[in-house]
C-alpha cells in the first residue's frame, strides 16, 4: 500500500463530534519510571491480536505523561469502573503527582494497579508506530486478571457514561 501524498483537510470540531458518536471504554495506562509512578487516561485502546496476546493504546505524541511512560519498557493498562470518573479526570490532567489522591499497589510487573479498577494487563512495549499526532503503542500481554465484577466507566459523545443491561 502506498502512502497518500496529500490528506484531505478535515474540520477538527467536526471529526470530534462524529468520532463522540462512538463509544469508548476508559482505561489508564501506568508505569514505574526512573522518577516514580506515571500515569496518563487514554480511551484509545483496543486488544490487537489473542495469538499473540497483544494490546494497543494511541497516546498524543506532544503528552507529557506519554513522555514519562515511554521510556520504559513494561506497562499496565487500568480498566476503570463505572465509579471512577474521578480517576479518570485526575489521570487526564497535568497534575505532578497523580498518584496522590488515589490508592494503588504495584502489578507483576511493578507497575501501578490501580484500587478499584475492574481488569488489569500487563504488557511489555512490543512496538511504537507513527499514528500522524499520536504513536501507537503495541504492547505484549505478561499478565492479566479481572479484579471485579461490575461495569465499565465509558466516555460518549464529550462526557462519562455508564453501561446499562
Amino acid at each position: 500500500m502506498s502512502e497518500p501524498t496529500e490528506f484531505p483537510v478535515i474540520d477538527a470540531a467536526k471529526y470530534r463530534q462524529v468520532l463522540g458518536h462512538f463509544p469508548t471504554g476508559v482505561t489508564v495506562i501506568t508505569a514505574m519510571t526512573a522518577d516514580g509512578p506515571a500515569g496518563m487516561a487514554i480511551g484509545s485502546f483496543s486488544s490487537l491480536s489473542l495469538d499473540p496476546a497483544q494490546v494497543l493504546f494511541c497516546p498524543g505524541k506532544t503528552s507529557g505523561s506519554w513522555a514519562k511512560l515511554k521510556s520504559v519498557d513494561t506497562f499496565c493498562v487500568n480498566i476503570l469502573a463505572e465509579d471512577q470518573e474521578d480517576v479518570c479526570r485526575i489521570f487526564a490532567s497535568r497534575s505532578e503527582d497523580k498518584f496522590a489522591e488515589i490508592g494503588w499497589k504495584r502489578s507483576a510487573n511493578g507497575s501501578p494497579l490501580i484500587n478499584g479498577a475492574l481488569a488489569y494487563i500487563d504488557c511489555t512495549t512490543f512496538g511504537i508506530l507513527e499514528g500522524g499526532d499520536h504513536d501507537i503503542v503495541v504492547g505484549s500481554v505478561t499478565d492479566l486478571e479481572v479484579m471485579h465484577e461490575g461495569a465499565p466507566l465509558i466516555f460518549f459523545r464529550g462526557g462519562y457514561g455508564r453501561v446499562t443491561f
